[in-house]
């Protein structure tokens, strides 16, 4: 467990807001998806000379990395670079791959297929709200509503074998939230603070009571600089990026986090309670 600043243990006063980012955290929605599958074509044809000198692999290419939001082309080539890829090819994916980044359209999402609920982030959700602590969504991506919208809980809850009192027939992800600021015209994206911010002023919190959710490093930087708890969760293994940038706790998975320490206003692993 890392603790970077006392924000991260309210000890009696617990934790008064929960803010969620969305595509990544929540869900694994179709606008990675359609990069990832660009990726993976170019790097079985044009550039298969240069799969074997890159850390490249389909599995390495995971749904949910790259934000839905309107950074989407740049938050690509920045995991291209990462794995190698921009570095051998000496150059930015062509367009066409970027531009079928960008397929995360409404009409894209409507498919079935395409969203799906990370198990462990709705039981999460399920949890925070049990323990009374309101939970906001605060993510840039114009289309965070709508993914939100395609998970109904009662369909996740009958896959999941989950019986929780808070899931009925037709709730939806969405329906859970306390507030949204998902899609805001804010002046000001992360690792700026604002989007959290606005966030905690909607569900009546000070910014010192709440946690963020987060799986990059910019919203990590984003949570500290608007005095929140960071809790990171490193889908693709990517914790150092996340401790780096002073996550307060960082987890593979929700269901790493202790729920009783959740409750007293701690993050901390299930093993550390």
């Amino acid at each position: 467990m890392i603790f970077a600043d006392e924000p991260a243990v309210l000890g009696s006063l617990g934790f008064r807001g929960a803010i969620f980012d969305v595509d990544g955290v929540l869900v694994d929605s179709p606008h990675f998806r359609a990069w990832a599958d660009a990726l993976r074509e170019l790097m079985d044809t044009e550039w298969a000379e240069l799969r074997g000198q890159t850390s490249y692999t389909p599995g390495t290419v995971h749904p949910g990395r790259v934000p839905a939001g309107r950074r989407r082309p740049a938050a690509a080539g920045r995991r291209s670079r990462r794995l190698g890829v921009l570095r051998r090819a000496r150059r930015r994916p062509p367009g066409r791959a970027l531009r079928r980044s960008q397929a995360g359209t409404p009409d894209h999402a409507d498919r079935s297929r395409g969203v799906h609920a990370f198990p462990d982030a709705v039981r999460f959700v399920l949890a925070t709200k049990a323990a009374d602590i309101p939970i906001a969504a605060a993510s840039s991506s114009k289309n965070a509503d709508l993914l939100l919208r395609q998970v109904r809980l009662h369909t996740f809850a009958a896959e999941q074998h989950l019986d929780h009192p808070l899931i009925r027939p037709g709730l939806t992800l969405l329906d859970l939230l306390d507030a949204d600021v998902s899609g805001r015209d804010l002046p000001r994206g992360k690792p700026d603070p604002m989007i959290f911010l606005v966030a905690a002023a909607e569900l009546q919190a000070a910014p010192e009571g709440c946690f963020v959710v987060e799986d990059a490093a910019a919203g990590m930087q984003a949570a500290k600089a608007g005095r929140m708890a960071a809790l990171g969760v490193a889908r693709l293994a990517d914790t150092e990026a996340l401790v780096n940038a002073d996550a307060d706790l960082v987890v593979r998975s929700l269901d790493e986090v202790s729920r009783p320490a959740l409750a007293e206003g701690r993050l901390a692993r299930t093993t550390e309670a």
